[in-house]
């Protein structure tokens, strides 16, 4: 049974979706809860059943109903538990937690919330670990993350426990003490929020809070439930990112001494905790301070000096959201100076990773000044006052950095020297041509032979070079040349040089660059001799060709020339497939020549190289293409060439085009396309007919009388059961519908040709195949429907419907149907006994399905029992109305109605009827999850009779 665990376990994590394909969340979740309540399972197993809560609570628990019934069950679980079983009753709060705030029964302040709330609670004040193991305080522990998490999701939850919680953080001295101050200073900076954005609010409640007093005005508003939507997201998100003017306020005047005593003894504490939770901490204790002015932020000072000279990075990051919030405030002159002097020399540490050095280079960009004088508040990049050149020169970028780290280096030394570039001596006019130098050292180790990495990261660098001095001529020229000297040496980089001209002219609108580096490439590329090309390389080249034909500013005269080498030596020997790829190549080349604003003077040289394409060349579809282009060229204008052969997002003609010609009739348009119609034009409503089973009528077998059956129970029981050994035996149900109009509409009185398609809503029954119905006729015979479902598991279910039809007018239509209901007791099918049997060998085999339902062995079969207060008449007419067909005894029996219900593809209900004071219907199954939806059919046809159950 482990094994079966660990195995179920590992498959719904993997793939949640692809295991509930194969049973349902309520099903499997009904399967965990019984087996954490079974004694006979190991903790350890336990353990393991709650790790599907824990990960996909709301999967599990689809509605605030569920998860408040899950949560009680758990509970329960909790309460039954031995104290000895650490991990486990840990894990069980975990999953509780998880539970509840998933499904918004934290939320909503649901009774089981509340009584979870008042355990962790009390769990937390139970200190009778103290002397005992530290494996005894994992509990605690475990209460107090999951007390913390509650807050967290429902700010202001624990807002009146406020000071139990400190009094309980001040007294704790184990290794728990972090997890009370984590938790203290969490609902302290929520419970501080709410009352800021409560306009009635001011010191005397803060000091009632802080007191743990209640008062009326702000108790009804904790008890009156959540907060909206938009308080909840104000409050989990930060309130330190920008300027501290759109801080909610709580004005409390001068005098806020309990506050500050609270304060102080949390910042007094925080050396004691990990680095971790201590900037956790100091970001909750910022906000704090933030949104109560009477509190000055002088209170950081004594912890400022030790921050300035951490290591950490996350206490780094806390004090510089101190610097964002409060400025001078905190921060002298000389502070300012050295945390940027310190970020400098962190920035490019020998002995610190690569996204650390990362880390303190954006914190230079977005380094929080304590008088800014640039506009970058907005998120963009901006270098502080402070940070002058000669400070800045040691985090000069060189060739041995890794390729993310030489590129924030070089980003942020190009923003330094981008101000003053203009100057032909001095400092700033050396940085610029030693950035330069950066990046042909680069290119030139690229030259050499340099890898992916670095060839994408000079690419990068020559990108970024371009965007902060694309002005300066004299470098960008030197580029120019730079890089096309690299595409003669290394060809295959041509994409790399197509990107890079796209992204600056994409970028850099205003510049001329991009253009002027193409026309540099197409003269350096027409200038080799074809003949001294390979298939490889002038595949490469035509590529590059082609992107500098896009641009109108560049002529094209060399290109067609180039052209026309190619064709006239083409390379030798290609690969195989080579010369239809070569082909593509100049076919790709020519199409950008079609629409070149200077195609007149290229007319009759390109016409020449479509010409010889379509005559000589040794591939059938390039001459096919080839001979379509050269038909186009000398048939069309040069501004209808552009309307057929413009790519998508280009210049439009707002005149009729080659595609054109296959629409000139709207109504061949119209003809060919599906209408969809606004409402519903037709609908499936049930029809009344006797179950049917799933197998042909000369394989169920009536119960009819007949020669001979086993007259032993295990007999009888095997023969049955061989029968499923046979595919697709008695697996389908087949119900009956009748097809009729729903809406008025006069064009869709007459309707011919639906095809009926059906998709399902879960994954009880197998996909249906589409119905055909040759016609429908308003106020005619409505046709019937049979759909053929063939159950995995018989449940009840909902099937989407949708229809394509032809109507009186010729045209095709779709239409969504209204969604077909298949009840529970639709699924029901007479008994598929062998062919042989009589109407004897019922009986017999109810009697041996029944006795092996009974067992207590069989895992998955259950009995149980129906009463209802109903007369012996009604009796006899509800069974011969609703169970007649599945009847087993006799109906003159009167004391015992024997009903044998088969549910396909292998499920079978069993019911014995007995009539009295109550009416009792005795149950048996070999699917207990049957039980819920035969319990709301008994009710509902029992309630029809008369008399409703009690």
């Amino acid at each position: 049974m482990t094994a079966n665990w660990l195995e179920r376990i590992s498959a719904f994590s993997r793939s949640p979706s692809r295991f509930l394909s194969g049973t349902t969340a309520e099903d499997f979740l009904a399967e965990l809860l019984r087996e954490l309540r079974d004694d006979r399972a190991s903790f350890g197993v336990k353990v393991l059943l709650l790790s599907p809560l824990c990960e996909h609570p709301s999967l599990l628990c689809p509605s605030d109903a569920v998860g408040e019934e899950t949560a009680l069950e758990l509970m329960s679980v909790l309460d039954q538990c031995p104290p000895k079983s650490v991990q486990f009753r840990c894990q069980l709060l975990v999953a509780l937690t998880a539970v509840l705030v998933c499904t918004s029964c934290v939320a909503i302040r649901s009774r089981a919330s509340q009584d979870f709330l008042d355990l962790l609670l009390q769990m937390v004040q139970d200190t009778g670990d103290l002397r005992g193991d530290d494996g005894l305080r994992s509990p605690r522990a475990t209460a107090c993350d999951c007390l913390r998490e509650l807050e967290a999701c429902s700010p202001g939850l624990l807002a009146q426990r406020l000071e139990l919680l400190g009094g309980l953080r001040q007294r704790e001295s184990s290794r728990l003490h972090q997890a009370y101050a984590a938790l203290h200073t969490l609902v302290l900076r929520n419970a501080v929020y709410r009352l800021a954005r409560d306009t009635g609010a001011g010191g005397e409640h803060l000091k009632a809070l802080l007191g743990g007093n209640t008062w009326v005005a702000w108790e009804a508003e904790l008890d009156s439930g959540p907060a909206n939507d938009g308080d909840c997201s104000a409050a989990l998100s930060s309130l330190t990112l920008g300027p501290m003017g759109t801080v909610p306020t709580l004005q409390t005047g001068p005098d806020c001494k309990e506050l500050r005593s609270v304060l102080s003894s949390l910042l007094e504490e925080s050396y004691l905790l990990t680095p971790l939770c201590q900037a956790a901490l100091l970001h909750r204790l910022t906000e704090v301070v933030a949104m109560v002015p009477g509190v000055p932020p002088a209170v950081f000072r004594a912890q400022l000096l030790r921050l300035l000279g951490t290591s950490e990075v996350c206490l780094l990051h806390a004090m510089l959201l101190l610097k964002c919030a409060f400025t001078d405030s905190l921060f002298s002159a000389e502070d300012e100076a050295f945390l940027l002097q310190r970020l400098v020399v962190l920035s490019q540490h020998p002995l610190l990773s690569a996204p650390e050095k990362l880390f303190y280079v954006d914190c230079l960009l977005h380094f929080p000044e304590n008088r800014p004088i640039g506009c970058g508040a907005d998120g963009d990049e901006a270098l502080p006052v402070l940070l002058t050149p000669r400070l800045a020169s040691a985090l000069a970028p060189t060739v041995f950095d890794d390729g993310a780290t030489g590129l924030a280096r070089l980003n942020l030394l190009s923003l330094v020297f981008l101000e003053e570039v203009e100057g032909e001596e001095g400092e700033e006019s050396r940085g610029l041509a030693y950035l330069y130098e950066h990046l042909a050292s680069l290119l030139r180790v690229v030259s050499n032979g340099g890898g992916r990495e670095l060839v994408v990261t000079s690419f990068r660098a020559a990108f970024l070079f371009l965007f902060y001095f694309c002005h300066v001529e004299r470098y960008c020229h030197s580029l120019t040349e730079e890089l096309c000297q690299l595409y003669l040496r290394h060809a295959h980089l041509a994409p790399h040089v197509i990107n890079l001209a796209d992204r600056v002219q994409e970028k850099l609108a205003g510049s001329d660059w991009a253009v002027g580096f193409l026309r540099a490439l197409q003269g350096v590329i027409t200038e080799v001799p074809p003949t001294c090309l390979t298939s490889l390389h002038l595949g490469y080249h035509l590529k590059t060709l082609a992107r500098a034909a896009e641009e109108g500013e560049i002529t094209q005269h060399r290109t067609v020339r180039f052209l026309s080498g190619v064709i006239a030596a083409p390379p030798p020997s290609p690969p195989a497939g080579g010369a239809w790829r070569l082909g593509n190549g100049l076919l790709a080349v020519c199409r950008r020549l079609l629409v070149h604003p200077g195609l007149d003077s290229l007319f009759v040289p390109l016409a020449d190289v479509l010409q010889h394409l379509t005559r000589c060349y040794g591939d059938t579809d390039i001459q096919d293409h080839a001979r379509l282009y050269y038909t186009l060229l000398t048939s069309l204008s040069r501004e209808k060439l552009t309307g057929v052969l413009a790519p998508e997002g280009g210049r439009r003609i707002a005149k009729r085009s080659l595609s054109c010609i296959v629409g000139e009739s709207e109504g061949l348009v119209s003809a060919l396309t599906i209408h969809r119609t606004d409402t519903s034009i037709i609908g499936l409503t049930a029809a009344r007919s006797k179950p049917r089973g799933g197998a042909p009528a000369d394989e169920v077998g009536e119960l009819r009388q007949s020669e001979t059956f086993p007259a032993e129970a295990r007999a009888a029981l095997e023969e049955y059961r061989a029968q499923f050994d046979a595919p697709g035996f008695a697996s389908h149900v087949a119900i009956d519908y009748r097809l009729t109009h729903i809406d008025g509409d006069p064009r869709f009185d007459q309707l011919f040709s639906i095809r009926l398609h059906f998709g399902l809503t879960d994954d009880h029954y197998e996909e249906l195949a589409d119905v055909s119905v040759p016609w429908l006729l308003r106020g005619g015979s409505p046709p019937e429907v049979t759909l053929r479902l063939k159950p995995r598991r018989p449940r009840p279910t909902t099937l989407r419907a949708s229809a394509i039809f032809t109507a009186e007018d010729g045209l095709s239509w779709f239409t969504v149907l209204p969604q077909v209901h298949v009840a529970f007791q639709q699924a029901f099918a007479p008994l598929p006994a062998p062919r042989a049997w009589g109407r004897g060998g019922g009986p017999v085999l109810f009697e041996a399905l029944w006795g092996e339902m009974s067992a207590e062995d069989q895992a998955d079969c259950a009995t149980s029992l129906f009463c209802c207060q109903m007369e012996e008449g009604p009796l006899s007419a509800l069974v011969e109305e609703h169970f007649l067909p599945f009847l087993i005894s006799e109906r003159s029996d009167e004391d015992e109605f024997r009903v044998l219900l088969f549910l396909p593809p292998r499920a079978h209900v069993l019911l014995r009827i007995r009539p009295g004071e109550p009416a009792q219907f005795h149950i048996a199954t070999d699917d207990w999850r049957l039980l819920s939806h035969l319990n709301s059919y008994l009710l509902t046809i029992t309630s029809s009779q008369g008399d409703a159950p009690p």
